[in-house]
């Protein structure tokens, strides 16, 4: 038996879109960078974007569970020294609702080249109005 590598010709990009409002981000992550590798189709490989194109809308009605709505901290460092800046989730869900839901993806995808390939196949918008109606987005449930 021979294991099947899939050619860039049997590759079909579909659009999904997924309503945010009242889902577990962690669990939505889950789901969305699954779909965006591609683990979904029969024809994964793991060194192949094999992945759909993904739009999340209503990025800013995310639900979290715990306290992680105030525990929960964003860090970044300007390479300064007393340079590092944290940010609350709920601050961040107030100023950047798209940055939320990019960064849990962004770490449940490789950490490499194909990684900011798949990456990019995502579009997360804060409310529930989107730019690509004309792609036919099919709808995808998350429980």
């Amino acid at each position: 038996m021979k294991t099947y590598i899939a050619k860039e010709k049997d590759i079909r990009k579909d659009w999904y879109i997924v309503d945010a409002k009242d889902k577990v981000l962690g669990r939505l992550a889950t789901r969305v960078a699954s779909v965006l590798r591609g683990k979904n189709k029969v024809i994964f490989s793991p060194h192949q974007d094999t992945g759909d194109e993904v739009i999340v809308i209503n990025a800013a009605k995310i639900r979290v569970t715990g306290k992680k709505l105030t525990q929960k901290e964003y860090k970044r460092y300007s390479a300064y020294p007393g340079g590092l800046n944290t940010e609350s989730l709920e601050s961040m869900l107030k100023k950047r609702p798209d940055y939320v839901i990019r960064h849990a993806i962004a770490g449940m995808l490789p950490d490499n080249k194909l990684g900011e390939k798949m990456l990019k196949k995502l579009r997360v918008y804060a409310g529930d109005k989107h730019p690509h109606a004309a792609q036919n987005p099919k709808e995808m449930v998350i429980k």
